[in-house]
């Protein structure tokens, strides 16, 4: 008798993988085959081809741009070759049921799985869905939401608010073995800052022009994105890093104080882990300005402070940093109230439900 098998896509975000990596283990562990379709390039390639029993499958994919350019021209033409791809991977896989996280090269697949007749499950972490789980949608059975907000903007008879889905892996971190791993002392607090999974140059830059000022009173990790390490630095009390996968779960069991871009799922994560945050979304210039609502929500509930893109100074960022270490009994109190739900529980059991 054959195994059961699952199909996961998403991409082109650490964002749009992130959940899938925390969905994945549960599904191995039940006996399932495991297949993922990404990009050939995109960082999901790199995240999921390191997991043992995951069949990675690549696709052409285009980027579904709001601006113009020259390559809008050549766009729909790698999607539908990609569309073609993800149904020839489905029709010879037959997986029961899919799963998309979102990103560009979800929407060739869930349209593929559609077409193979193969229920497919999307879910949108941020405050509104994005351009490519807008045109998927359609093709989808049902739609989980993280935010509640959400509901508004997804259809009826599809939706459904579940809220974050979080990585266990990360409730099991060692404090001792983070300070460890950073040479620091458990003798003042950490400040971790990250610029999201390519990192921000703005914010690189911020911060290491205030290290004089920060250093004092602070420790800091530095996770500033492939390429982005400053070499010349070398400062006691600070330390970097391109990107973290595996020590995660301890460099944020150091971590006292988070500045963050303001991704729904990093946010929610570190709202489950208690760490006061201060957020600077991207802007809206550079993006839909999806950030900038999951940073307004979660300022409204007291979880964290924001800082705007077009306000980020040296001087305004260390004046934020001070603002959060003041507030933090506070915002630790706010965080009291969030019970993280057992989403992941329902997540696999709604996928099962649906399942061919």
């Amino acid at each position: 008798m054959s195994s059961k098998r699952i199909l996961f896509t998403g991409g082109g975000t650490a964002g749009h993988v992130i959940v899938n990596l925390a969905l994945i283990p549960e599904f191995l562990s039940q006996g399932y085959e495991v297949d993922y379709i990404g990009s050939h390039a995109g960082i999901e390639r790199q995240l999921i081809e390191s997991m043992d029993g995951v069949h990675y499958h690549a696709i052409s994919t285009g980027k579904l741009r709001r601006y113009m350019s020259k390559e809008n021209l050549k766009d729909p033409f790698k999607v539908l070759k990609g569309t073609i791809e993800a149904w020839n991977i489905i029709r010879k896989k037959k997986p029961g049921v899919v799963f998309s996280k979102g990103g560009f090269v979800s929407v060739p697949v869930v349209a593929a799985a559609w077409m193979n007749r193969v229920p497919a499950i999307i879910h949108e972490s941020d405050y509104t869905p994005g351009l490519a789980n807008k045109l998927a949608i359609p093709f989808a059975q049902k739609i989980l939401a993280t935010f509640p907000e959400t509901m508004k903007y997804l259809p009826e008879g599809k939706k459904e608010y579940l809220g974050a889905v979080i990585r266990e892996e990360l409730f099991t971190g060692d404090k001792a073995e983070g300070l460890s791993l950073c040479n620091f002392k458990n003798t003042k607090p950490v400040l971790m800052v990250m610029g999201g999974s390519t990192g921000s140059r703005k914010i690189n830059e911020s911060i290491r022009g205030q290290l004089d000022t920060l250093l004092p009173k602070l420790q800091i990790i530095h996770i500033c994105g492939k390429g982005n390490i400053d070499s010349s630095i070398d400062r006691t009390g600070y330390v970097q890093f391109e990107y973290v996968t595996d020590e995660l779960k301890d460099l944020l069991a150091a971590t006292d104080y988070i500045v963050s871009r303001a991704g729904s799922n990093a946010i929610f994560e570190f709202l489950a882990l208690r760490k006061p945050m201060l957020l600077i979304p991207l802007s809206k210039h550079a993006s839909r300005g999806d950030q900038i609502l999951n940073a307004d929500s979660f300022v409204a509930q007291g979880f964290a402070r924001k800082l705007e893109e077009e306000e980020l100074t040296e001087e305004s960022l260390f004046r934020e940093i001070a603002a959060l270490m003041n507030e933090k009994s506070k915002i630790l109190k706010n965080m009291e109230n969030y019970q993280s739900q057992e989403v992941k529980d329902r997540v696999v059991e709604l996928l099962q439900a649906h399942e061919k």
